[in-house]
């Protein structure tokens, strides 16, 4: 019969061995988050106080300077507006059109495979062959969208030229890229709504606006929480269509914050500068994430 002390022994064993297990498990996943994660952001904050050019060999400390000149800049402040309207009208406009694109795909139509498969492909392609394709379907003079306009007598605007109209079309851009693959995800969660629930709706006198209102849009809410928070990040991302077709321009009409950091960086090599935008950034995203947790626990319907 073993004794306590034996059991308690085994007991230690058998603790170790799972927390070695647990280790061998994660901490392959935990090394890189530490290197390609976590030290990015450690490191940045350490540059945000520092004035450098990425080639001496001394980084002067600066203190908060470089974020007193982010909050004084004239230029930051149309980056950070930019930022906000390219954010709100490409994420809303994704959703919405995303959606009703779904719910047009949801329906018996004939060749709905063929359109699900058309509709999704831009989704696999770059954003800068895309932005390539459309630099010439914007061009004021031969472009597709110019042909269109001049068949109906509307003189075609200079897209990327004018401040006006270059934020414009590259929202434009940025939704035609990812609207395939939000009409999907939403197809699939409408395919997977129980029809009873439908049903039920019908017998209590609910007609297609309110079915839509009490059933569709509540079982959604998980996919819609899903597509809002990747969609937003995506948004904050996209460096690739910007880089592309305006690099920014004109006159800061399409700079949005992370070709900001992008232009301090590697074209006034000024990594403090670029550093504390780039936190600004990161702040920004978790802030809209801890937002979007907040709202979820409320309003998303798992059920």
């Amino acid at each position: 019969m073993a004794t306590p002390a034996i059991r308690a022994a085994a007991k230690r064993r058998a603790s170790r061995g799972e927390a070695l297990l647990f280790l061998l498990f994660v901490g392959p996943n935990l090394f890189f988050f530490a290197v390609f994660s976590f030290w990015p952001i450690i490191y940045s904050a350490y540059l945000s106080t520092r004035r450098w050019d990425m080639i001496a060999p001394v980084k002067l400390y600066v203190g908060l300077d470089n974020f007193r000149y982010l909050l004084q800049d004239h230029s930051f402040h149309q980056v950070m507006i930019n930022t906000v309207v390219f954010t709100v009208a490409a994420v809303g406009g994704t959703l919405v059109l995303g959606l009703i694109i779904a719910l047009l795909l949801n329906q018996p139509l004939r060749g709905r495979n063929t359109a699900r498969a058309i509709i999704f492909s831009p989704s696999l392609l770059s954003g800068a062959a895309i932005s390539i394709v459309w630099i010439y379907m914007f061009d004021p003079r031969f472009g597709l969208i110019a042909r269109l306009l001049g068949s109906v007598s509307i003189p075609a605007p200079y897209w990327l030229t004018d401040p006006r109209w270059a934020l414009p079309a590259i929202i434009i851009v940025y939704i035609w890229k990812d609207l395939g693959f939000t009409a999907v995800i939403y197809l699939a969660g409408l395919q997977a709504i129980p029809k009873d629930l439908y049903e039920a709706a019908k017998v209590d006198g609910a007609g297609v606006f309110w079915r839509f209102r009490s059933v569709t849009l509540p079982m959604l809410s998980p996919i819609t929480f899903f597509l809002g928070v990747t969609t937003i990040i995506n948004t904050f991302q996209a460096f690739d269509i910007v880089q592309v077709m305006t690099k920014g321009g004109p006159v800061d009409a399409t700079n949005i914050l992370i070709y900001y950091v992008y232009q301090q960086a590697f074209v006034a090599f000024n990594a403090g500068r670029a550093s504390a935008a780039a936190l600004v950034l990161f702040v920004i995203m978790l802030f809209v994430t801890l937002i979007q947790v907040r709202y979820a626990e409320r309003r998303v319907h798992y059920g």
